[in-house]
């Protein structure tokens, strides 16, 4: 990878050069695109699972029995060899608890290298898939490249959406055009 590219990834701190030195790893075994499956996955599951959550953040369990039970779960969900070896390097330099943020360095990055872009989409409720084809046509129209959405539902918005792309954001939600009016309102009174 050149190192323009790799410059232009926006990660840092130590998750990020832990994907980095993952992605350097996938890039020379030709094998990007499976650890990008298997890194899916295992998100997924720390989502689903508040066991492995537990697991992943806690300083009782040795490191040892972190690597044994991580390495149990990888092996039923046949992740590839590198992606049990780069999980068995965390569990032993005790940094499972930033496995997500990895995961999320990781995925980033070839975002990034892909010319693809996020957006991260708060909404009231869970948007139709018409909704989103909708948003994602905009969006597109509004950035060079392709968009993806990340979905968060998020009630205390009333309605509405927050949008962020990049560092551009848009809040249309309720519950910021009530703050504006009720700042609106003291002011007056």
């Amino acid at each position: 990878m050149s190192d323009d590219i790799k410059s232009n990834m926006n990660v840092s701190g130590l998750s990020g050069r832990y994907a980095k030195a993952l992605y350097d790893l996938a890039e020379s075994g030709t094998s990007i695109n499976e650890v990008e499956k298997d890194l899916i996955e295992i998100n997924e599951i720390i989502e689903d699972s508040s066991d492995l959550k537990q697991l992943i953040v806690s300083p009782i369990l040795s490191r040892t029995e972190q690597m044994k039970a991580m390495k149990r779960i990888l092996t039923k969900m046949k992740v590839s060899q590198l992606t049990q070896q780069f999980v068995g390097v965390l569990s032993t330099n005790r940094r499972l608890s930033i496995l997500k943020q990895i995961i999320s360095d990781f995925l980033q990055m070839l975002s990034s290298i892909r010319g693809e872009m996020t957006a991260y989409v708060s909404s009231a409720k869970p948007l139709t898939e018409e909704q989103k084809s909708h948003l994602i046509k905009v969006l597109e129209g509004l950035v060079d490249g392709k968009v993806y959405l990340n979905l968060d539902v998020n009630p205390d918005l009333l309605g509405g959406l927050v949008v962020k792309i990049g560092s551009k954001m848009v809040d249309s939600s309720i519950q910021t055009k009530l703050q504006h009016l009720q700042l609106a309102m003291r002011g007056v009174g």
